[in-house]
């Protein structure tokens, strides 16, 4: 998912320092001239370190080009974002952001749900599984009241301590999991599954794929149904 914005700015870029998530057909997008460098992390894997990500963003500005950070989903959710403002703003390198569409957005939207609803939670947490310190401490017990909703980014390591944490503070095992595997893409994968059975299942569906985990929503049966007519017809 791209917005408008985004691919103007990809088509005007000379330089793109893109994600290990971006995709190749995101990159195709791209100018002719524009060189591709690919500054990718992975979770628990080989990494181009912050530092360096940002050295190279301001010496290609100061040379004269138009460099573009290309980021999967948005760049203002779990994504460094500020620490590559306050680097831009420190060397005097003018800089501006394009939102973008988040992950939970888009796997909330495979499933036909809403990530708020009136008579149900007029909230919603988005969290990470892990940072930097290891698994990633929450509220807990706000989380495991009835009809909670909570978007949980970089969570497949971390599924049996979420799980753990949730009943430990009164959680319903039976309350609705969601994981979405490269939500949007062709590649797309849904676990339907309960918090009781989360980490089991999760392991069973082997997912390589970036996930979002939603917790307290399960897949509307209508799209579930939809998308296995399109999947058989593919």
């Amino acid at each position: 998912l791209l917005t408008v914005k985004a691919l103007k700015a990809l088509q005007q870029a000379d330089v793109i320092l893109h994600d290990r998530l971006v995709s190749d057909e995101i990159l195709q997008l791209a100018g002719p001239s524009a060189s591709l460098q690919d500054v990718g992390k992975e979770g628990f894997g080989p990494q181009v370190t912050q530092q360096e990500i940002c050295d190279r963003m301001i010496a290609l500005a100061k040379s004269g080009l138009r460099v573009l950070r290309l980021k999967a989903g948005d760049p203002a959710i779990f994504a460094r974002l500020d620490e590559e403002l306050t680097a831009c703003d420190q060397a005097g390198v003018g800089c501006y952001v394009i939102p973008g569409i988040t992950s939970a957005s888009a796997a909330v939207a495979s499933i036909g749900q809403s990530l708020t609803q009136r008579g149900r939670n007029a909230s919603v947490r988005f969290l990470t599984g892990h940072d930097m310190k290891g698994f990633a401490d929450h509220d807990w017990a706000a989380l495991a009241r009835a009809g909670e909703v909570a978007a949980i980014y970089m969570g497949k390591k971390s599924a049996r301590f979420i799980q753990g944490r949730l009943i430990m503070h009164g959680a319903d095992r039976i309350t609705p999991v969601t994981i979405v595997e490269n939500a949007s893409r062709p590649n797309q994968r849904v676990l339907e599954t309960t918090l009781d059975k989360l980490p089991d299942d999760l392991a069973d569906a082997e997912f390589n794929g970036p996930a979002l985990t939603l917790f307290g929503l399960a897949p509307r049966a209508s799209l579930a149904a939809l998308t296995d007519l399109k999947l058989e017809h593919a």
